[in-house]
C-alpha cells in the first residue's frame, strides 16, 4: 500500500503543500487560521499521514534524540523514576532518550560519550544515582549539557538540577514541630556527603527558627544503612530521658531506628515519632508503622533536566551557564508521627 504524502494531505484538505508543511514544521501560527490547521490535521489523520521525521531532523540539523549518561542510575532502586521523568518529558516534546550507563567506570564513560556524540544527539543529560560532586566527563559541551542529581566538582559553566536537600531537612523537622515535639534528635548521614550535610543544616535551620535549642548530644552522624541507624539509635535512645522524635538520614536508617526502639521497648509512634528521607519504594510505606518521610523528586529532576536542555535546543541558544535549579522535597505523611505523649 502506497504511503500517503504531503501532497495527498494537501489535496484532501483543499490547501497547498506549503500549508501542510507549515502545520508539521511548527510554523502554522500566524500563517494559517485555526480552522485551516484543523482541516489539515484531520486530513492527515484520515490518511494516516506521518511526516518524514528523518528529513525534518536533517533540515533542522537535529536528530530528535537526547543522550542520557549515568553512573548507575538505570540499575538503582532509588532513581529509576529519574529516567522515567526524562523519557516522558522528552516524548512530550517530540524527542527520545538514548540511555547509557557507565557503572562508574571512567573508561566505559568515555566510550559512552564517544558513542553518543557519534550518534549526533541534540544534547546530554548527565545523571547520578545520588547527589554528589562529580568530575563531568570530557566531551560534554556545557552549552548542550544539563547535570541531574549531581554538581560539578570544580567551578564550571554546567547547569544542574538537584533536590533541595537543605529545605527537605527543614521539612522533616517542621512536621515534628507541628505535631508538638521540641526534643528532636538527628541520626544523620556521613559527614562530608553533600546530601547528608545539607539535610543536617536543614534540621538545624528548622529548630533555630522555632527557637528550639540545637543540642550536640541530640545530633549523631551515622551512615546510610540499617545497621548504622540501629547502632546510632541504641546510643541515642538507651538513656534516662530519650528524645520524643528522631529525624533520620534516610529510610534505611529510619528502619534501624525502629528496630532499636523495638529492642528497647519504646513504642513508635506513641513514645517516639520517626521521620525518614527518600520515600524509598517497597520500604517506607510498608514499615510498621508506615513511615512519614521526605520524598526525593527523582521524576521531577529527570523531567526538569530534559526541559532545561530542550529549551536551549529549541531556542538555538546555550543552556543557562552555571545555573543550579533546586527542586522541592515534599513530606509524605504516614503513621510514624504523632503528638508527644506528654503534650
Amino acid at each position: 500500500m502506497k504511503r500517503p504524502t504531503a501532497r495527498d494531505v494537501a489535496q484532501l484538505a483543499g490547501v497547498s503543500r506549503a500549508a501542510v508543511s507549515f502545520v508539521f514544521s511548527g510554523r502554522a501560527e500566524g500563517n494559517l487560521s485555526a480552522r485551516t490547521q484543523q482541516r489539515i490535521k484531520e486530513a492527515a489523520d484520515t490518511l494516516g499521514y506521518r511526516p518524514d521525521e528523518v528529513a525534518r531532523s536533517l533540515r533542522a540539523r537535529r536528530t530528535g534524540v537526547i543522550g542520557m549518561l549515568s553512573d548507575s542510575i538505570a540499575t538503582s532502586p532509588f532513581a529509576g523514576r529519574m529516567v522515567l521523568g526524562a523519557m516522558e518529558a522528552a516524548r512530550a516534546r517530540g524527542h527520545q532518550v538514548l540511555l547509557m550507563e557507565s557503572g562508574s567506570d571512567s573508561a566505559a564513560e568515555a566510550e559512552a560519550v564517544a558513542e553518543l556524540r557519534a550518534r549526533r544527539v541534540d544534547g546530554f543529560v548527565y545523571a547520578a544515582m545520588e547527589l554528589n560532586a562529580t568530575d563531568v566527563p570530557e566531551g560534554l559541551d556545557p552549552a548542550r549539557t544539563v547535570l541531574a542529581n549531581c554538581l560539578p566538582r570544580k567551578e564550571s559553566s554546567y547547569a544542574a538540577v538537584v533536590a533541595d536537600e537543605r529545605a527537605g531537612g527543614r521539612g522533616a523537622v517542621d512536621v515534628l514541630l507541628a505535631a508538638g515535639h521540641r526534643d528532636i534528635a538527628l541520626v544523620g548521614g556521613p559527614e562530608g556527603n553533600i546530601a547528608a550535610d545539607d539535610r543536617a543544616l536543614g534540621f538545624a535551620d528548622g529548630l533555630r527558627v522555632a527557637g528550639v535549642p540545637v543540642r550536640a548530644r541530640r545530633r549523631l552522624r551515622a551512615g546510610w544503612q540499617i545497621d548504622e541507624g540501629y547502632a546510632a539509635a541504641l546510643r541515642l535512645l538507651d538513656v534516662t530521658k530519650p528524645p520524643t522524635a528522631v529525624v533520620c538520614a534516610n529510610d534505611r536508617v529510619a528502619t534501624g531506628v525502629l528496630l532499636a526502639a523495638a529492642r528497647l521497648g519504646i513504642s513508635v509512634p506513641e513514645r517516639l515519632s520517626v521521620v525518614g528521607y527518600d520515600d524509598q519504594d517497597q520500604m517506607a510505606a510498608h514499615l510498621v508503622p508506615a513511615l512519614t518521610t521526605v520524598a526525593l523528586p527523582h521524576h521531577a529532576m529527570g523531567a526538569a533536566a530534559v526541559d532545561t536542555l530542550l529549551d536551549a535546543v529549541e531556542s538555538g541558544g546555550p543552556v543557562p551557564a552555571g545555573h543550579v535549579r533546586r527542586l522541592e522535597c515534599p513530606v509524605v505523611a504516614r503513621a510514624s508521627v504523632v503528638a508527644p505523649a506528654d503534650a
